[in-house]
């Protein structure tokens, strides 16, 4: 790998078995992501971007090729060892947010540092930190049931960010959000990339990959185009 890069996908395949049928999702994807960029994934369904995100957040391996991450190829890691690597280096956040409905906002994003070993103590003041970097400093003690969508989201975003991954990983994070609420949260996200982190945001929505700097679109299971962003939507 080069210096530079986070993330280097080589000859990547992903098939899957439907009965006697073999369907190729994935057809020897290459590519790579640098440290600090800001990229989009996008295609239609049925392109493949959901699959190439599993993989990339070490949620599922390749068929062949090899994924490297941070200078450790993950192609081929069993489970025990992709939580790992995904607790370590992967802040995700999901559409639907999946936080603990009975858990504050404090003890949801506090919860990656519990398998992380750290104390209570410092999970907490480390949970504190993110929530008001994400302006939810008043609403630590709040439920998820207390909050609005956005708060939620943001919460979500806070989880991501507790054990300073290596890379941001966002999969549809304004798709139940309204118009107002989808513009603050892609705010957010501006602020976090300038802050240094890696950001890969995967969307079908053109409005939001237009913050993004690069944009990779997938098209039956390939690479239909990969070009840097020169209409980028930001909140400076």
């Amino acid at each position: 790998m080069k210096d530079n890069e986070i993330i280097k996908v080589e000859g990547l395949v992903r098939n899957f078995r439907l009965g006697k049928q073999l369907i190729k999702v994935l057809k020897e994807l290459s590519f790579s992501i640098n440290r600090n960029e800001y990229v989009a994934l996008m295609g239609p369904s049925g392109s493949g971007k959901s699959t190439l995100m599993n993989i990339l957040g070490c949620l599922d391996t390749p068929t062949a090729g090899k994924y490297i991450l941070n200078e450790q190829d993950v192609s081929s890691l069993v489970d025990d060892q992709l939580a790992e690597i995904r607790n370590k280096e992967i802040g995700f956040v999901f559409q639907t947010f999946n936080l603990l409905p009975r858990s504050t906002a404090l003890d949801n994003v506090a919860l990656p540092l519990v398998y992380a070993g750290l104390s209570k103590s410092d999970r907490e003041k480390r949970a504190i930190e993110v929530l008001d970097q994400v302006g939810l400093s008043d609403r630590i003690k709040h439920k998820p049931n207390e909050l609005s969508g956005g708060q939620r989201q943001r919460v979500a975003v806070a989880r991501a960010m507790v054990n300073n991954p290596s890379i941001i990983l966002a999969d549809e994070p304004t798709g139940n959000l309204d118009s107002k609420t989808s513009y603050e949260i892609m705010g957010l996200f501006d602020e976090i990339h300038k802050k240094g982190n890696t950001i890969i945001l995967v969307t079908h929505e053109e409005d939001i990959a237009q913050h993004a700097h690069r944009i990779i679109r997938l098209k039956d299971g390939e690479i239909e185009s990969d070009v840097m962003n020169k209409s980028i939507t930001s909140f400076a």
